[in-house]
Parts: C-alpha cells; structure tokens; sequence
C-alpha cells in the first residue's frame, strides 16, 4: 500500500452507504461484490498506468 487516506466521520459515512448500495447490488453478497471491485479496480489502475506511461514519454510524434 502506497499511502494510508484518512476520512472524517461524514467522509465515512458517504463511503459505507456506497458500500451499502454497492453489496445490495450484489444480492447482499459480500463476497462477489469484493471481486467485482477488485477487477474494476484492475482496470482502472491498468488505465492510470497506461497514461502515466504516456506522460513520462511526452505527447506522441
């Protein structure tokens, strides 16, 4: 882990009622709603690397 975010209290709140919304999506399964976020956060972070990548080598020729 790069870093640790710490929240205040109404940060908290607004992160478990998505949590709440996003596990009812799932049909209160806990465990499939993890991988779901774990794969989109898979692709998220391949998109982050990608324009990373293109910023460390500047705009395209």
């Amino acid at each position: 882990m790069d870093h640790i975010v710490m929240l205040d209290s109404r940060q908290e709140a607004a992160l478990q009622a998505v949590a709440d919304r996003f596990i009812a999506r799932h049909k209160g399964d806990a465990g499939k709603a993890l991988k779901e976020m774990i794969v989109l956060n898979g692709h998220l972070q391949e998109r982050l690397d990608a324009v990373e990548g293109r910023r460390r080598r500047g705009p395209p020729e």
